[in-house]
């Protein structure tokens, strides 16, 4: 701390994204943090395992060449593995997760996330969201182990210590109240009480740090209007000074721009809020100005910054970035290993919920099957947002994974079933449902329906079809892929049996052909109430097709 000018310090309080800034600039300011977004890949989507770590290594060696020779931390929302990467172990999203509420499974996750992620020579990643999603119209619901703070304490402390276990740096997220926005809209204002947000939203992030979390990342919403970048009672006095964190603070992506004032004063009022780190992709070099120019003017005291560059530079120590900046596992042995595969099929299966059955399942691997649906065979959807791409892959393909259509081909190589390419010459069909791949705020809807809001347009087509196939006597298996339960109105009197699968990343398809033929059993119960009609929204007690926790078995 001594030998660093307030230039140096400065930028050890700012984060660029790799696309807006070159190992020349790092090495010239000193940088701090680099992160690849949501997206965002060193050249093309496809690129493999090895671009990635030498796009990170030489990012690390220019830090390394400054005056101040500070390593870099360098961060990446691998939110359900190591998903921005093309062939990484795809896992189930964080709602399949609560539903699977598996404290062991979860942890084993972490520790797998951590290893492809090492695999490219990142060590951060922006995950686990530990929201509380109170409205499933949200568009980051998924990203919700349950609507009930009960289940997160089960899961939050096992992610980040299977994170943390191999020196891969966790972020909680977002501090607080993001999932109890009026009306699920994202970034929008949770209108509540103060006991309603320490009932319900702050007690995930009492779990995170009490397992030894090193960062929070701070919400985009408000609580009561107060945007949470300026709320200097939530970051401070009740983060810090009650609930004792005394690890970094993160703000979001360009957040700092809701906020009133300047540039100069919007970065000012989010670092004297708690803030330690300022995320701003594009605009990390006027920041660096402004910040400087702050100081200077007596807006931000220097005693603040040094606050804030100890916490950055200790953190950068616990976790051995000092003793080697460019750390690498082995790619053979932990990128999409198969101990990773099978790990993410596991955790696939126990987070599937059998809503209803009919007596028809489980298959017994004679049945002439005919598939429909646009998410049949469509590991893309399987997968959701944040796969790829950010708001999701639409390709059927992914480099990995399986879908549903092949796990069932795979299992009919050693029994007598078909799968058949008329309806008329099946006797069991099976209608997958989707929504179509979104993330924040692009997954907000008014109707969470399967039909309207963001349901794939092939759906309708499809529950024709089921229509059809129920008029002809056949039996007809209705599975949901989607990232929030879907009101379904009486379309549930289709299907002799319905299965929702939510988003289980690239190995359900064999994950859904295993349960299907009762290789595994049905173990998953519901983390988020399944409304019953778009009322629920105003009377939720009144408007429940299946409540908290439900989830059939084969011996129901």
């Amino acid at each position: 701390m001594a030998n660093l000018t307030l230039e140096e310090k400065i930028a050890q309080m700012l984060q660029a994204e790799e696309k807006y800034i070159t190992p020349e600039e790092v090495t010239e300011y000193g940088i701090g943090s680099i992160l690849s977004g949501g997206g965002s890949h060193p050249n093309h989507y496809d690129d493999d395992v090895s671009v990635w770590y030498e796009m990170v290594k030489d990012y690390q060696e220019a830090a390394l060449e400054a005056r101040c020779s500070i390593p870099l931390l360098y961060g990446t929302d691998a939110v359900h593995g190591h998903n921005n990467v093309y062939g990484a172990t795809i896992f189930p999203h964080n709602i399949n997760l609560g539903m699977m509420n598996d404290a062991a499974l979860v942890e084993q996750i972490g520790e797998a996330t951590a290893l492809e992620m090492k695999a490219t020579g990142i060590h951060w990643n922006f995950s686990p969201a530990v929201s509380v999603a109170r409205d499933i119209r949200w568009g980051r619901t998924y990203e919700s182990f349950s609507e009930d703070p009960s289940i997160h304490a089960n899961l939050v402390a096992s992610f980040i210590q299977g994170l943390q276990s191999h020196h891969a740096i966790a972020t909680a997220k977002h501090f607080v109240a993001d999932g109890g926005t009026f009306k699920g809209i994202d970034q929008g204002d949770a209108i509540l009480s103060e006991q309603a947000v320490r009932d319900y939203h702050l007690p995930p992030f009492i779990e995170a740090i009490e397992a030894g979390v090193s960062i929070i990342m701070v919400s985009f919403s408000s609580i009561n209007g107060v945007k949470m970048h300026a709320s200097e009672y939530w970051l401070t006095t009740v983060l810090r000074d009650e609930l004792g964190f005394n690890g970094v603070l993160l703000s979001d992506w360009n957040a700092i721009f809701q906020l009133d004032g300047t540039f100069q004063e919007q970065l000012v009022t989010s670092i004297n809020a708690g803030v330690d780190i300022v995320m701003l992709p594009m605009d990390w070099q006027a920041a660096h100005a402004e910040l400087i120019d702050a100081v200077n003017l007596g807006m931000l005291t220097t005693e603040r910054v040094d606050e804030a560059v100890k916490r950055i530079l200790t953190l950068k120590y616990n976790h051995h970035l000092f003793e080697n900046p460019t750390h690498r596992v082995d790619t053979e042995t932990y990128f999409a290993s198969d101990s990773h595969i099978e790990l993410a099929k596991k955790a696939a299966s126990a987070s599937m919920v059998l809503l209803e059955n009919d007596g028809v399942l489980p298959l017994n691997g004679t049945e002439n099957l005919y598939l429909t649906g646009p998410a049949h065979d469509h590991v893309g959807y399987l997968a959701g947002g944040w796969t790829t791409h950010w708001q999701g892959n639409q390709d059927a393909r992914l480099g990995t994974g399986t879908s549903i259509l092949e796990g069932i081909q795979n299992h009919l190589k050693n029994n007598p079933g078909h799968i058949v390419h008329n309806l008329e010459d099946a006797d069991t069909v099976i209608v997958v449902f989707s929504e179509t791949p979104y993330a924040e705020g692009h997954g907000d809807t008014e109707h969470p329906t399967l039909f309207n809001g963001l349901a794939h347009p092939d759906n309708t087509q499809a529950y024709q079809q089921a229509i059809q196939a129920k008029a002809l006597g056949l039996n007809v298996i209705g599975v949901i892929v989607s990232g929030r339960p879907l009101v379904l109105d009486d379309t549930v009197e289709t299907f002799d049996a319905l299965i929702a699968a939510f988003l289980p990343g690239s190995e359900g398809g064999s994950a859904f052909s295993d349960l299907l033929y009762n290789q595994t059993e049905f173990q998953g119960k519901l983390s988020f109430a399944w409304p019953a009609s778009l009322n629920y929204f105003d009377s939720p007690d009144n408007h429940v097709h299946y409540p908290l926790g439900y989830g059939l078995t084969y011996d129901d």
